[in-house]
């Protein structure tokens, strides 16, 4: 089973409530506007700021 897309509607960024997108290789959501991803474990979106990684 894969990540559900239509999560990407409801699911939003816990830091700063902005939108979401999924990686290209789906392995994880990032927000542009923080700069984080939060990854996606067994096709659970991991949605902890401390957890989060910050983009490049």
């Amino acid at each position: 089973m894969a990540f559900d897309k239509e999560l990407l509607e409801i699911l939003v960024c816990p830091k700063c409530k902005g939108d979401l997108e999924l990686t290209p290789e789906e392995d994880g959501l990032h927000c542009n506007a923080c700069k984080l991803k939060y990854l996606i474990q067994d096709d659970i979106p991991i949605m902890l700021i401390d957890q989060a990684q910050p983009l490049p």
